[in-house]
């Protein structure tokens, strides 16, 4: 029952391939024409490939030899014309083969069948020897007839790979054949897939011949095919998994043919015997046709694998780390297995895999490392130390290579190389001192060969008032400097893998005796770049030694051995270095280069960093010079002052840089103000008081009286110069500008005054209440007039009466009459006490503000454009500050309102435009002190204020002033004839001036019975009974001038000069009028000043305006009365 179980299924699969391969051996034994029948011939090909493939899946047990011989029959005729046959049916009879191979014949495929189908899959996949393909091959049936290959190789029993002496039996030259024919298709450009497969079958031949000799055979051939794929220039051209996979197979040949256990007997020979002996034998074996396995094949061999390896090494720099990896683990596995047979190969298989060591954390404890092969070769030592040298005394050539990628690898290699010498305990001074060296020459080199970044200066953006972040917080924008050396996007790599190295080089010991072998260099070099070389190279490694002893120091103490004494005075040597080279950039000629000056700047920042506030000291020598390259033209120098001094405040434990400045702020004026003293003109100092005032903002400006002096006293001596003496005003411009913001800007002690407002306001009914408390006041003042008629009489005291009076002894009536006739003596003295009393309320500040502004009209008149136009900025910005106080400020007023007057008529425009706005803040200020003095430079002729208004509109709106003629009044300029306006319907007359003078006098008012509704115009005045003004386009404007250009713009600046004229000073009415005349134009469009104006003379701008016909019509209330009528009257207007 079990028997008859067992081959059911067997026979029930039989009937189904005898179904299909019956038709299938018919069609292809009679078939006459073999091209029409490919396609049915296909279709049983596939049926059966199908079946078989699906039993095997379920129930491979019931496949066997027999099995496959029944299918093997009908396609046996089929491959016998394959040549007839479309490659299609050719592929799948070959892919069915692979399937009869895997799971029918497997290891019992007979040594006749083998020996065809390893030559038929050959000749289809290469073609047959000495002939030409009559088709060409797809890739598909390539592919296939690889795999099928590479299941016959494995599946075959391994006897069957071996020499036979029978003749006819012997499959060992027809596995040759296939083997050059998988050597063919890795060395020849063909798809990937096909490399793939080729290379597959390689590995199952080596792993299948057992037969040392037949491997020898091959041995030759498929390093030289795999190294030509592994070697440039095809391996530039090939994926990186077809170069792992031959990497792989180059691995499993070197160690199946030349491993030490394979060839151990020979190694043992090679040991004993003579060379002599070794020739003859050779002699005596060369007339067989196999390859002798002797002493003399193994030597010559390993001489010959030396030259193979030596090309594909170079794989080292292949950027893939997938191929890296499979090139390390096979300098491994050459180092391990064949250590012996391959001894030759040594060196150059140390090299590769010491550039290649993955680091500690990225490699498996499961696997063999370098290290691990050291320990068990102790002579590999010698190995690593010679390729160690080696890349350290060919540093210097490898920088100037173009190719960045071997510029890092030779930097890590060097990292990997002296990190195993450190764990392998392999110390060699003569490697250390030839190390320092080929570092700095290094550096050298890759300096020369590096362009300049091009830098954008960004650093307008950055707000140095506001408190910066600590370093410890991670914010790292202003606490991180820009590199100075190999500062290119491109060199960034390069530039990390050094820094690695020059951090992990060695132990601390080691980088402090490195770092003060480059000191000489830094000290006594006259050459730039190798003094700026070795000047990073000392700084790098001393930063990577303390950051080492860090890390040692919270284990262990090691101050008994010494080396921190060492690596505090090489510190403290780099350090006073850098502190003569920022203290040298005002004293040289020619300041040194700013790489050199940039990382003295990071040297500082480093030491506040380790001293923190004990580095405090250290700001008087360091400060200032730190500050002076903020004003560096140089916008790398001026980041890392920026970084620098964001550094110091927060390692000196000041909250921004503001307060690490003014906390510090007395000795950087001290330096300051000496440099003024000693005639130090370089643009340095006022740079730096310029920014620091920036910086500092109001709170340094009561310190810089002595400043400010110094500056006085260098524009006495060098105000021949512009360019200096603008730099200087610079300076007075910034105290200026920081000291208006002072919020204790005056009057310190004493009594202060409240700040005049000098905005003239129209007038405005009282009512009844305003009336009662006017009448109560008048009565007040007649009860005081007869309480003092009622006194005794009394003479009048001669002293005056002020402040503190009241606290002296007081005297009786008759003491005072002794002393009236010393009064005349004592005047003086009690003048100059109240003086003084007068002086003191004002505050340091205020002092400076108004000797600046004192000093600015005798630069005036200074050739240079921009020095004038920044002297009125000046005067307007500190203008509101000093006009708290009148009793200061309107002498001040008196001084400079002479030389500012004359500025108006500047030839430069944009000067003229900064002295209307100075004037205008005069007025402000001034208010009516400035009456009488605008009223004489008013009518100047030709050159007066009203002549250059004039001037100024007429050149605005593209016109001559136009005369006024024909008895109108100088407002009239809109109006028709007879100085008046008529009315279209009514005929009515409305008188515009008075008959001679032209002045505006009483114009018409609101009340009677006019009631005045001028339309639906865009502004309302409010004080003109509901009068309302025209739009835009009903009055003149700017024309032939764009609105931005210089006359209309100096026309504009003007108006604003009129505006505040109107608005803070009393002026006389025929000089309104003129004024009038001059904007009336405008009026429409400037709302300020007509507000102005009609708080001044509300009805005279009405009449204006009305003139010029930039009214709509008047509607005249018709008056009501019981009993009479009343005639309508109309006024149009223009």
């Amino acid at each position: 029952m079990s028997t008859t179980a067992v081959s059911t299924p067997r026979t029930e699969f039989f009937q189904k391939l005898k179904r299909v391969c019956v038709p299938l051996n018919q069609l292809a034994v009679r078939s006459q024409d073999k091209t029409a029948d490919a396609k049915e011939i296909l279709q049983h090909v596939e049926s059966l490939t199908e079946l078989w493939s699906t039993q095997a899946s379920q129930d491979d047990s019931i496949l066997d030899d027999r099995l496959a011989d029944y299918v093997f029959v009908p396609l046996s005729q089929v491959l016998r014309d394959r040549d007839q046959y479309p490659m299609r049916v050719v592929e799948g009879v070959i892919r069915l083969l692979r399937e009869l191979i895997q799971h029918g014949w497997k290891v019992k495929t007979s040594a006749a069948l083998f020996r065809q189908l390893l030559i038929l899959l050959s000749f289809t996949i290469g073609g047959v020897p000495g002939q030409e393909r009559k088709k060409d091959v797809p890739e598909e049936t390539i592919i296939e007839g690889f795999k099928t290959l590479g299941a016959l190789i494995t599946s075959v029993d391994p006897a069957r790979l071996k020499r036979s002496e029978i003749p006819g039996e012997d499959s060992i030259p027809a596995l040759g054949h296939s083997v050059t024919v998988m050597i063919d298709a890795v060395t020849e450009d063909l798809p990937s897939l096909i490399q793939l497969e080729a290379v597959a079958c390689l590995r199952a031949v080596f792993i299948s011949t057992r037969d040392n000799s037949v491997l020898a055979q091959f041995l030759p051939g498929t390093v030289s095919g795999l190294g030509k794929r592994l070697s440039p220039p095809l391996e530039r051209q090939t994926q990186k998994r077809v170069l792992v996979a031959c990497l792989e197979a180059l691995q499993l040949v070197f160690v199946n043919v030349l491993g030490d256990l394979k060839v151990r007997g020979l190694l043992r020979q090679l040991e004993t015997a003579t060379p002599a002996a070794e020739e003859t034998k050779s002699e005596g074996d060369s007339e067989s046709r196999d390859i002798e396995l002797t002493p003399s094949w193994l030597k010559a061999t390993a001489a010959q694998v030396k030259i193979a390896l030596s090309a594909v090494l170079k794989l080292r720099s292949n950027e893939s780390e997938e191929v890296q990896r499979a090139l390390y683990r096979l300098c491994i596995a050459l180092l391990d297995e064949c250590h012996a047979s391959l001894a030759d190969s040594q060196s150059i298989l140390v090299e590769t895999a010491l550039m290649l060591q993955e680091d500690d954390a990225a490699q498996s404890r499961l696997e063999t490392s370098l290290q691990d092969l050291v320990s068990i070769y102790p002579e590999l030592s010698n190995g690593i130390k010679s390729a160690l040298y080696s890349w350290v005394a060919g540093l210097p050539r490898m920088m100037q290579s173009s190719n960045e990628k071997t510029k890092q690898l030779a930097i890590r290699s060097i990292l990997r190389g002296s990190k195993l010498g450190v764990a392998m305990q392999m110390d060699s001074s003569t490697l250390d001192d030839s190390l320092a060296d080929s570092l700095r020459d290094s550096i050298i080199t890759l300096m020369k060969a590096s362009k300049p970044p091009k830098v954008i200066d960004d650093l307008g953006a950055v707000d140095l008032s506001q408190p910066t972040a600590l370093i410890r917080s991670g914010y790292t924008e202003l606490a991180t400097y820009s590199p100075v050396i190999l500062g290119s996007e491109g060199q960034k790599a390069t530039r990390n893998e050094l820094g690695s190295l020059i951090s992990q080089i060695g132990p601390s010991s080691l980088q402090v005796k490195l770092a003060t072998s480059m000191l000489s260099y830094v000290r006594d070099s006259d050459e730039p770049t190798t003094q700026i070389a070795s000047f990073w190279l000392a700084f790098q490694l001393l930063k990577s030694s303390y950051a080492q002893s860090a890390d040692m120091d919270e284990l262990f103490d090691f101050s008994a051995l010494g080396e921190t004494q060492q690596q505090d005075e090489a510190f403290q040597e780099l350090y006073d270095f850098s502190t003569s080279v920022l203290a040298s950039r005002s004293d040289s000629v020619e300041p040194p280069p700013w790489q050199l000056e940039a990382l003295a700047l990071e040297v500082t920042a480093y030491y506040a960093t380790r001293l923190e506030e004990d580095f405090r000291p250290e700001l008087i020598d360091v400060l200032y010079p730190v500050t002076t390259f903020l004003g560096s033209e140089k916008p790398q120098l001026r980041r890392h002052a920026i970084t620098t001094l964001n550094i110091l405040a927060s390692s000196c434990g000041y909250g921004s840089v503001s307060e690490l400045i003014v906390d510090n702020a007395d000795y950087m004026l001290d330096s300051v103000s000496l440099r003024l003293n000693t005639f130090d003109i370089s643009p340095a100092s006022t740079r730096v008081l310029t920014m620091m005032i920036r910086l500092t903002g109001p709170k340094l400006v009561p310190f810089l009286e002595d400043t400010v002096q110094a500056v006085f006293a260098a524009l006495d001596n060098y105000h021949g110069y512009p360019v200096f003496v603008e730099g200087l005003f610079d300076v007075l411009g910034e105290v200026v500008t920081q000291g208006v913001k002072s919020d204790v800007l005056l009057l310190a002690g004493g009594d202060s005054e409240p700040a005049v407002d000098h905005k003239k306001r129209g007038y405005r009914p009282q009512g009844v209440e305003g009336i009662l408390e006017t009448v109560g006041k008048h009565l007040a003042r007649v009860e005081g007039s007869k309480s003092r008629a009622e006194e005794p009489f009394r003479p009048v005291p001669r002293k005056a009466w002020g402040p503190g009076r009241e606290k002296r002894k007081e005297k009786s009536f008759v003491e005072e009459l002794e002393a009236a006739e010393d009064d005349d003596d004592d005047e003086e003295e009690e003048k100059k006490e109240m003086e003084e009393e007068k002086e003191a309320v004002q505050t340091p500040t205020y002092q400076l503000l108004t000797r600046i502004l004192t000093l600015t009209q005798h630069y005036l008149t200074s050739p240079t454009p921009t020095l004038r136009k920044s002297l009125l900025d000046l005067i307007t910005t500190v203008t509101p500050a000093l006009s708290q106080s009148e009793d200061a400020f309107l002498p001040l007023v008196n001084v400079i309102w002479p030389v500012l007057t004359t500025r108006l008529h500047d030839p430069e425009p944009f000067v003229a435009i900064a002295a209307a706005k100075a004037l205008g803040g005069l007025c402000k200020g001034a208010g009516d002190f400035l009456g009488t003095r605008l009223r004489s430079v008013w009518g100047e002729k030709g050159q007066g204020l009203r002549a250059w208004m004039i001037k100024v509109k007429a050149e605005a709106m593209g016109q001559k002033k136009r005369t006024s003629n024909n008895g109108r009044g100088l407002i009239g300029g809109g109006g028709g004839g007879g100085g008046g306006n008529r009315s279209e319907g009514g005929g009515i007359m409305i008188p515009t001036s008075t008959a001679s003078t032209g002045l505006l006098s009483s114009s018409i008012g609101t009340g009677g019975l006019l009631n005045l509704d001028f339309g639906s115009g865009p502004t309302t005045s409010p004080d003109n009974g509901g009068m309302k003004m025209v739009s835009s386009s009903s009055y003149t404007t700017p024309s032939g001038a764009g609105r931005f250009s210089q006359s209309t713009r100096l026309w504009e600046a003007a108006v604003g000069l009129v505006r505040d004229v109107v608005s803070y000073v009393k002026v006389e009415d025929e000089m309104f009028d003129e004024i009038l005349e001059l904007v009336v134009d405008v009026l429409p469009g400037q709302k300020e000043l007509k507000d102005a104006m009609e708080t001044v003379n509300g009805d005279a701008v009405w009449l204006g305006l009305y003139e010029r016909g930039l009214l709509r019509g008047l509607e005249v209330k018709q008056p009501v009365m019981e009993g009479f009528g009343f005639v309508r009257v109309e006024v149009g207007g223009r």
